[in-house]
């Protein structure tokens, strides 16, 4: 497809959204990237981009957002190109540096929120987010528990540079610090420490989309062991660092439901450790209660 004939032969919104999505589905990509590209590009919500179909698009407009449905087609994910993505009904900024937020984390959330009603009601907590990336969960947890105090680690630069800026925009004061998983914890106890650490074995990256592969951070993606190194180094440092009661959450492969869990039951022999599955029938959560 010509780009040059394609800004001129589109007048209006809804020819622009036909032909994107065609080219989508025509090249095996996600059709409704079009429509989440045209609504950055012409700065409406769904409902005022349905109001806009017969509106004319402007030719600058039109151009800028095919150069990005063609990134689209190289496997670019629109997360990328927006700089943004949703996550428990936030806005959060994103980059190459961070993982993309993904609504499996968002039951890693709803189940630590319910533990920690159930368990310590509503007393203040001292919350722990190791590899906290973009920071969804050390932010989300921090908005929804305004009483509780929250840290997050990273060892990437990048990533806590991009975490601080969505703690300032979303007003939720989350103290940051650089370090290899759980090492700028240690010297005190926490309440509640969660993690979504790497966890995909080296030998499942071509199996992964090109998406994930190729423009995700590879050091928040891939773990050594069978994808299984950063719980086991976890496993030991965690049980020095968490208060009793307390509560540890993991996110979790879908096919490390039993190692992990076995992991933090010989570490933690008097915790309750369950795995939990996700809405997809899938081993996602691996919790552990200590009363």
């Amino acid at each position: 497809m010509n780009k040059v004939e394609t800004v001129t032969q589109v007048a209006f919104v809804y020819e622009a959204l036909e032909k994107a999505t065609t080219y989508l589905k025509q090249h095996g990509r996600e059709e409704t990237q079009a429509r989440i590209l045209l609504q950055h590009e012409l700065g409406l919500d769904y409902s005022g981009l349905i109001a806009a179909m017969r509106d004319k698009i402007e030719d600058c407009q039109y151009k800028d957002f095919w150069e990005n449905i063609e990134e689209v087609i190289q496997g670019v994910p629109v997360q990328h190109l927006t700089g943004s993505e949703q996550f428990y009904g936030r806005t959060f900024n994103v980059s190459s540096s961070v993982l993309i937020p993904r609504p499996e984390t968002e039951e890693l959330m709803e189940e630590t929120l319910k533990l920690k009603r159930e368990i310590f009601g509503k007393e203040e907590v001292q919350v722990a987010d190791i590899g906290t990336g973009s920071g969804i969960i050390a932010i989300t947890l921090k908005c929804e528990l305004p009483e509780a105090e929250v840290m997050a680690t990273d060892i990437s630069e990048e990533a806590l540079f991009v975490a601080e800026r969505n703690a300032e925009a979303l007003d939720a004061d989350v103290h940051f610090t650089k370090g290899d998983l759980a090492a700028p914890l240690a010297g005190r106890k926490w309440d509640i420490i969660l993690s979504n650490p790497p966890y995909i074995a080296h030998y499942e990256a071509p199996s992964l989309a090109d998406t994930v592969r190729d423009f995700e951070p590879h050091e928040a993606l891939f773990a050594d062991s069978d994808g299984l190194a950063a719980y086991e180094q976890l496993a030991q440092q965690v049980p020095a660092l968490i208060n009793r009661p307390g509560i540890i959450g993991l996110e979790i492969g879908s096919s490390q439901g039993a190692a992990v869990t076995e992991l933090f039951q010989n570490a933690l022999p008097e915790a309750r450790v369950y795995c939990k599955k996700d809405i997809n029938k899938h081993d996602r959560m691996v919790f552990c209660i200590l009363d």
